[in-house]
């Protein structure tokens, strides 16, 4: 079900179902929380790969020590530790569609890996001596320019043009007005059901609070707004009061003439953080970038920040 009224969002469906068919690599683009992964699902329901297991991987929530062998695999005695053979995803993704979520957090050194299984259609595992012909459909996401990481040398120029066959674009939720409320009535019905309540409706006045709220964290934002309003109603109809939405606001810059990029860009991350009272994975999202990018920048600036989590 495409859960949208939206046209612009109803376009990008559409587009969707009519490449399904095809083998060619399709890249999303979007803000976090926009659905890009429901949409990778979509384009696998409507292909003829369809009844084949769907696999998926978010390249930055693996280690980079392990991002190879989830990938690739790796043979019995590889190294110390591997006492039996493993199949990697692309091997599980055979005859089958392979998202490759937050493809711009993956490190150079596996860019080129990746490349090849693109151009070649095979793999080797780790401590393997041949290479396996794999049939695969990469479906890659980022909430990041891949533009802007390959004119910085942080993406592969050949790579993009690979996973750039087929791009595909997902608008924020703030730009999809008729969705807020379409959504919002959808996942007050849902939450309901899901936690055995009576039936549940918004009133006038919450709805048109949710319509003025910008929502940066989009519908995974959203869902979970609801879901709270939903428990924390008493009655048969949820008011504007109980809609918490966050009062979180991106904080000021204090960026003087004559500085740098990189010690503006220093000021932020360090006063983002600041501001969430050093939760990185709020910061992050806020920063619009991956936590392993954050702790990348962090680990540069050597600068020791407690990791707390909300």
């Amino acid at each position: 079900m495409i859960q949208t009224v939206d046209a612009k969002m109803r376009k990008v469906y559409e587009v969707a179902e009519n490449i399904a068919t095809s083998r060619a690599a399709v890249l999303i683009t979007g803000e976090s929380g926009t659905g890009k992964e429901l949409l990778a699902r979509y384009i696998h329901a409507k292909s003829p790969r369809a009844l084949r297991r769907f696999v998926a991987l978010n390249c930055a929530a693996v280690p980079e020590g392990l991002l190879e062998s989830e990938l690739f695999g790796f043979e019995k005695g590889a190294f110390t530790g591997a006492d039996q053979r493993k199949t990697g995803k692309f091997e599980q993704a055979h005859d089958s569609t392979f998202l490759m979520d937050e493809i711009s957090e993956m490190p150079l050194t596996l860019q080129a890996k990746l490349l090849r299984v693109l151009q070649e259609g095979e793999v080797e595992r780790l401590g393997g001596r041949e290479p396996i012909r794999v049939n695969v459909r990469i479906i890659a996401t980022t909430n990041r320019s891949l533009e802007e990481m390959v004119k910085k040398g942080e993406f592969r120029e050949d790579l993009y043009y690979r996973l750039n066959v087929i791009p595909l674009q997902v608008p924020a939720l703030r730009s999809r007005m008729q969705d807020i409320e379409f959504l919002a009535h959808h996942f007050v019905a849902t939450s309901c059901a899901e936690n055995q309540l009576p039936a549940r409706k918004l009133s006038p006045e919450a709805v048109e609070k949710l319509k003025r709220y910008p929502w940066p964290g989009n519908v995974r934002e959203l869902q979970n707004v609801v879901e709270r309003s939903v428990l924390l109603a008493s009655g048969s109809e949820i008011g504007a009061d109980q809609i918490l939405l966050s009062e979180i606001t991106p904080p000021e810059r204090s960026l003087s003439p004559g500085m740098t990029v990189s010690e503006a860009e220093r000021l932020l991350i360090m006063k983002t953080l600041e501001f969430t009272g050093q939760n990185r994975t709020k910061a992050a999202e806020m920063l619009g970038i991956s936590i392993r990018t954050l702790r990348n920048k962090l680990h540069e600036y050597k600068e020791v920040v407690p990791h707390v989590d909300g």
